[in-house]
């Protein structure tokens, strides 16, 4: 697993319909070491910090594998590195794989995977449709959001490594799945009941499987 390409961007006003609107999706790619904080990467900010950013989200992945995928669906959008807003575009880092409240050294940073990423309009903004948002989240693509636990420095070319797997086995991807389904079965009902058990799911997540748990089980 390693890191093939760091971007950054900053807040920056853009066009959308008949109005302007601040983001910091457009992110382009960076040479050399770049600093890892707690919040963000340098040269990196969130223009909305209510939905993007903090320390649950200071530092987002989107595995470059998934480029190929989405090239086939949208043939004519040029795409490069950044294209979905991420800080890290990685190889062999999957989302059916890594578990929430993992583990990783990137450089001499240390990170905890917290949440998957849910899309809001601007990703439909960067892509010049809308129809991108519905479709990200079933792709089951969101990429991966990062706690940082040990700041240090990061850069293009690093290895991931694995320091800890988290002992609840609940994927980023089986989040966006139990959000995604309503299922009230015990499987479904006993994956949300671990997911809030973990140190590292950012708790309105926690909130919206309790609750969720609540009403699946008067079903």
């Amino acid at each position: 697993m390693k890191v093939v390409s760091v971007n950054v961007g900053l807040p920056k006003q853009v066009s959308y319909g008949k109005r302007q609107v601040v983001t910091s999706i457009f992110k382009e790619p960076v040479e050399g070491r770049v600093k890892v904080t707690t919040l963000n990467l340098a040269g990196d900010a969130q223009a909305d910090l209510s939905v993007h950013g903090g320390f649950d989200k200071a530092v987002y992945s989107y595995p470059e594998e998934h480029y190929k995928y989405w090239k086939e669906v949208y043939p004519t959008i040029v795409m490069p590195f950044g294209m979905f807003g991420e800080n890290l575009t990685t190889q062999g880092l999957y989302e059916d794989k890594v578990n929430i409240g993992d583990q990783y050294q990137i450089g001499s940073s240390r990170l905890a995977v917290t949440q998957p990423r849910m899309p809001c309009y601007k990703l439909g903004i960067k892509f010049g449709r809308m129809d991108i948002l519905e479709k990200f989240v079933n792709s089951r693509r969101p990429g991966i959001y990062y706690k940082v636990l040990e700041e240090g420095e990061l850069g293009a070319g690093d290895n991931i490594k694995l320091l800890y797997k988290d002992k609840n086995n609940v994927t980023i991807n089986d989040i966006v799945s139990l959000y995604i389904n309503d299922r009230n079965d015990e499987g479904s009902i006993s994956k949300m009941k671990k997911a809030t058990k973990s140190k590292f799911l950012p708790e309105p997540w926690k909130i919206y499987f309790d609750q969720k748990i609540a009403q699946l089980q008067k079903s």
